[in-house]
């Protein structure tokens, strides 16, 4: 039997989710919902520009869960919890499990604790399985590192960076990071909280504390512009010379006056123009010191594609409540069919 699935969200992420959840055995796509009005009640393949695929287009959740009867409704929409929170509410109404993509949602307990209280008691007063995962949070700079850790006797500290590419993402994503803004508007983002950068380290850097046992006292965030010398382009923004490709984020993690945590993560679209190196680099001290590179880096878009189909059956499978990447079996891929 295969686990029926609903994609809330059919822009850059939901459409490879939609995608991919097609060409694995284990999972049947029931429909999807969208808010582009262009979209409604065509086959979802067309709607992507993919092929049929025999479910439609909704323009109302509530209706596609009542004629669909999904087992998992996995929500490509928002990044920040206060957002998401609402959908939620629906989803778990219909006792239906859910994965969603939102940043926040990766680890939202400190960053958020009255909203993950809240969630959790929804997850359990409706019997659903709730998880916020992706590739970074939810893989990379977080569950990677954690499993990494796994082989050291002991862990002093760790520092970590995630050079890669934006260009796959879509304009919520790009609107986030100040693409294609000027170096003031950057600023005026920054104030404004219009431009936040990387969304989850405070999320990756609790999840590797807790963890590991740490005790952290203060998380610190710092963003910088990357400023373009070359014209990009990429099918939802325009970045010329002097504008902002992208952003350089840090946040370190403390105990007391201890730096014991230093996730870095430049990530601009086209970095190749400006013969930029993506990958992936985790460095764990301790006994032993492990390092760990990947290059180029774990594509941004098709991983979270990948971890967000890969946890679906674990995440039906699961007792009820707010769940973790710490919480669930490690993702591997689903089977798809080989055909020679």
């Amino acid at each position: 039997m295969a686990y029926r699935v609903l994609v809330w969200g059919l822009g850059a992420m939901g459409s490879g989710i939609a995608k991919n959840v097609v060409g694995k055995e284990e999972l049947r796509l029931v429909g999807a919902v969208e808010r582009n009005a262009q979209m409604f009640d065509k086959d979802v393949g067309i709607a992507i520009g993919d092929r049929e695929y025999g479910c439609k287009v909704y323009s109302d959740i509530e209706l596609a869960i009542e004629e669909t009867e999904p087992d998992i409704a996995v929500i490509a929409t928002n990044s920040f919890v206060k957002e998401i929170l609402p959908k939620i509410k629906i989803v778990a109404k219909h006792h239906v499990d859910m994965i969603t993509i939102a940043e926040e949602m990766a680890y939202p307990f400190y960053s958020h604790p009255e909203e993950s209280e809240i969630i959790n008691s929804i997850a359990l007063k409706n019997g659903v399985s709730i998880l916020g995962t992706g590739i970074n949070p939810g893989f990379v700079l977080d569950l990677l590192i954690v499993t990494l850790s796994g082989a050291c006797l002991d862990v002093d500290r760790i520092e970590a960076r995630r050079v890669n590419d934006l260009s796959p993402f879509g304009k919520t994503v790009m609107e986030t990071q100040g693409v294609g803004t000027t170096p003031e508007e950057f600023a005026e983002g920054l104030k404004k909280g219009t431009i936040v950068g990387h969304i989850g380290f405070q999320q990756s850097i609790r999840m590797i504390a807790d963890a590991l046992g740490w005790e952290l006292t203060r998380i610190e965030e710092v963003r910088e512009p990357i400023i373009s010398n070359t014209e990009r382009k990429t099918p939802v923004v325009h970045v010329k010379p002097g504008m902002v490709a992208g952003c350089r984020h840090i946040g370190r993690g403390y105990i007391g006056k201890r730096k014991v945590i230093e996730l870095i993560h430049p990530q601009q679209i086209h970095p190749e123009a400006e013969n930029v190196e993506t990958g992936d680099y985790i460095d764990i001290y301790g006994d032993p010191d492990i390092h760990m590179s990947i290059k180029p880096e774990i594509p941004g878009g098709k991983g979270t594609m990948a971890v967000a189909t890969n946890m679906i059956p674990h995440v039906v499978e699961a007792d009820p409540g707010l769940l973790t990447m710490l919480d669930l079996p490690v993702p591997s891929a689903l089977f798809r069919e080989i055909k020679g």
